[in-house]
């Protein structure tokens, strides 16, 4: 995959540089990116390689000036922008670092985690899938009939993963994690549709407890 080839749209730049949403519209709007890096045509995208300046601008906002980060950008920008036809194995061996005077940035590990983390997404892209013919083309894990975003609200309602794969057995940790990360870059639009039942088998231990009245009550 080249560094630039893939234009993420703006909720998987986020989850990409581990930011929140409204920051990859920031550098966007306020051209903190450089030129090159996002496009507004037909919808905003962001190039992948965007997402090492982006999660570099937030990530040092607490021990860089704002000038000193964009000059970074400046610098790190143009060698992305020349390795943009190469692929991120490749990158990961140049060296990252620019200088000015007395300020030495690191941008090594900004490259590497944007790298692990497309890895990530791309497997969360190739593990949901959709079919009309099942679930009326909701997003599901491939290979089964379990709704990606189900799945997802576990995670968000912090269940164990033990208790999800207790009610989703045919998963594992690993596909849990990633239908998670498909519906955070993935969000859905509207009012959320309601929840099916768990599948055949599958215990719901509610762990609210009703309080007893009091004998006056």
């Amino acid at each position: 995959m080249g560094v630039a080839a893939d234009m993420l749209k703006p909720t998987e730049a986020a989850v990409v540089a581990r930011v929140a949403l409204r920051d990859v519209n920031r550098v966007i709007d306020e051209r903190i990116l450089p030129e090159g890096f996002f496009s507004l045509d037909d919808g905003r995208r962001v190039a992948a390689a965007a997402c090492t300046l982006i999660a570099f601008y937030f990530d040092s906002a607490r021990r860089l000036t704002s000038e000193e980060r964009l000059f970074a950008i400046r610098e790190v920008g143009a060698r992305l922008s020349r390795s943009r036809a190469h692929a991120f194995s490749s990158v990961l061996d140049e060296d990252w670092t620019v200088r000015d005077e007395f300020l030495t940035i690191d941008f090594a590990p900004f490259v590497r985690r944007t790298k692990e983390r497309m890895d990530r997404l791309a497997a969360a892209r190739d593990l949901i899938t959709s079919d009309p013919e099942i679930l009326g083309g909701a997003p599901i894990v491939r290979g089964t009939r379990i709704p990606a975003y189900d799945v997802a609200a576990c995670v968000a309602a912090a269940l164990p993963t033990k208790r999800i794969l207790e009610a989703y057995p045919t998963l594992d940790a690993d596909k849990v994690e990633l239908a998670a990360l498909y519906a955070e870059a993935n969000p859905v639009r509207g009012r959320p549709r309601s929840s099916d039942p768990l599948p055949a088998g599958a215990v719901l231990v509610a762990e609210r407890k009703t309080p007893r009245r009091g004998k006056g009550g």
